[in-house]
């Protein structure tokens, strides 16, 4: 039977759940408060030209991503490139690109090596994660790499991805993180080969938002819901100017902290399991360059001096001419929702950032940026917590026909638009 279906959010996870629900023959409405579709995908005018506002790459292994993209015709326009990996430590720069360059790697003994090595090949053979979520991140890397690999190496990513929330993190999300570029590597023959789609995520997000108006999906952009309440014959999805409309069924994707204010019919023993979600946020810087900074895609931070927590040089993957021949660094700090860093000044942030580029990178002068730009987001993923997988709501609530589908539900996996296209499908099978 059709079911008149609103979805509320038109990321990567909305535009999927619509794609799949409106291919079952459901009539969709989706409903997104920005001008434009994509959430964290999004692209953005930087300069002269236009790009993701956050980064993201296409792995090999990222299925979910190129089925649709071949659902979208795009999967020929795909690139793939070998990359390179850098670190910062110690006020020197290092390449740790391949297994040589991992042995040479001064700041690490021989033994320390070894052990991480270990680590990495221990939780790469994990199949049942399940138990690693009852064992803190810091008690399970200091047991297999030891104290000295932990604090040189693990502890700095840590922070890097978790701030201080580290310390209530559990072993599932290193595994997590740590399966993921695995499953690349076997894809890929060992080597680390990262893909993109000519054009960037606004390519795709162009595309798809086409494909779903061409099926009968109605996109409502600049179009923000004040809440969802019931009604005499169904839900009642209300607009800030008075107007409701009714549907069958509501499917709401936001991040778990706004859950509350959109959903005021969930319990209160939802709202308190919603609540107890903590989630870290993203202050990203975006800066076009005249000039390169390295040849690493992604250079890993482990100063605490810096201000953010890694370099990600788009242009060591992406064809520099897709850019008009600039080159594109990302600056990400993660942090948690509420850090002051939400609320400083974009030139006080331009200016602590461009200082430390400048003392990694001593060939880098600040003549040579193009365009700075600052991206915040409060709410970009859950960290997993002990017994994290317990503590997730179930897509269906209490409410018939509402629907709960975020990133929180990504269990066993780290935030990424493969996972998202793969919650969106788990999502539907379970509520068909």
């Amino acid at each position: 039977m059709q079911k008149n279906t609103a979805i509320i959010g038109g990321g990567v996870l909305g535009l999927e759940l619509a794609r799949r629900l409106r291919a079952q023959g459901h009539p969709v409405t989706l409903f997104e408060s920005a001008s434009e579709v994509g959430g964290l995908a999004a692209a953005w005018n930087i300069g002269d030209i236009t790009w993701d506002k956050h980064y993201h790459v296409i792995l090999l292994s990222d299925l979910a991503v190129r089925n649709v993209l071949a659902d979208l015709g795009l999967e020929n326009e795909l690139e793939w490139k070998t990359t390179k990996t850098g670190f910062y430590t110690d006020g020197r720069l290092y390449s740790m690109s391949n297994s040589l360059e991992f042995l040479k790697f001064p700041p690490l003994r021989l033994i320390d090596k070894f052990r991480l090595a270990l680590t990495i090949m221990k939780a790469s053979r994990i199949k049942d994660w399940r138990y690693l979520e009852s064992i803190s991140v810091e008690d399970w890397l200091r047991k297999w790499s030891g104290n000295r690999t932990f604090e040189k190496i693990w502890l700095p990513l840590l922070r890097a991805k978790l701030g201080e929330q580290y310390t209530i993190a559990s072993a599932a999300f290193i595994w997590a993180i740590i399966a993921r570029m695995y499953a690349a590597r076997r894809s890929g023959l060992k080597q680390e080969m990262f893909g993109y789609v000519r054009g960037g995520y606004a390519r795709i997000l162009k595309r798809f938002a086409e494909k779903l108006t061409e099926a009968g999906v109605s996109l409502r952009l600049h179009q923000p819901i004040d809440s969802i309440q019931k009604s005499a014959t169904g839900l009642s999805v209300k607009l800030p100017q008075g107007t409701e409309e009714i549907f069958d069924r509501v499917f709401v994707t936001a991040p778990a902290a706004q859950l509350s204010r959109l959903c005021p019919l969930l319990s209160e023993s939802t709202r308190k399991k919603l609540g107890d979600i903590t989630y870290q946020g993203i202050v990203c810087a975006s800066v076009l360059l005249k000039n390169k900074l390295a040849d690493y895609y992604v250079t890993n931070i482990t100063e605490t001096w810096v201000p953010f927590t890694a370099v990600i040089e788009m242009t060591a993957l992406v064809d520099p001419k897709e850019l008009g021949d600039h080159h594109l660094v990302y600056l990400p700090k993660y942090v948690a929702p509420d850090d002051p860093l939400f609320s400083e000044s974009d030139e006080s942030i331009k200016e602590r950032f461009l200082s430390a580029l400048e003392k990694i990178y001593p060939h880098f002068h600040r003549d040579q940026v193009l365009a700075f730009q600052i991206s915040r987001v409060r709410n970009v993923f859950a960290v997993t917590t002990k017994n994290y997988s317990s503590q997730v709501s179930p897509f269906e609530t209490e409410v018939p026909g509402l629907y709960l589908v975020n990133s929180s539900q990504i269990v066993n996996g780290t935030l990424n638009v493969n996972e998202s296209l793969q919650l969106a499908e788990r999502a539907v099978t379970v509520t068909k």
